[in-house]
C-alpha cells in the first residue's frame, strides 16, 4: 500500500512541477493524473497493489470533503453575501456540463466505431 500510495503522489508532484515549471493553466493534479492515465496504458492496466489502494482511497473519498465543508461553515458569512455569483455559476457550469455531455454523446452515437459498423 504504502508504495502505491508513493507512486501516485510522485505523479501528482509531476504534474504540480510541470503544471508551475510552466505556468500552465491546469491543476498539477489534473496533470499528474494524465500521466499516471498514459504510464497506465502503457503498462497495460494497473498492478494489484495500485488498484487495491486506488478503491480503498475511493471508499473514503467523502473524509476529503470534511475540510471543504468546514471551510464553508467558517466563512458562511461570505457565502451569505455573495449567494448570487455563486448561485449562478453553478448553474451555468451544471447546464454548460449538461449541454458539452449531450452532444458528445451524440457524437459517440453517431460514430461507426461505437456502432460496431465497418467503415
Amino acid at each position: 500500500m504504502l508504495s502505491a500510495l508513493t507512486q501516485l503522489l510522485i505523479y501528482q508532484l509531476a504534474g504540480e512541477v510541470i503544471a508551475r515549471g510552466l505556468a500552465l493553466p491546469v491543476p498539477g493534479p489534473v496533470l499528474g493524473m494524465l500521466f499516471l492515465f498514459v504510464a497506465l496504458m502503457l503498462r497495460g492496466g494497473p498492478e494489484r497493489e495500485l488498484q487495491t489502494t486506488s478503491q480503498n482511497l475511493l471508499q473514503h473519498l467523502s473524509l476529503l470533503f470534511v475540510p471543504a465543508g468546514t471551510g464553508i461553515m467558517v466563512h458562511l458569512h461570505r457565502v451569505a453575501d455573495e449567494w448570487l455569483p455563486l448561485v449562478l455559476s453553478l448553474l451555468i457550469s451544471t447546464l454548460a456540463t449538461l449541454v458539452v455531455t449531450a452532444l458528445v454523446m451524440k457524437l459517440c452515437q453517431r460514430t461507426p466505431a461505437a456502432t460496431g459498423e465497418a467503415q
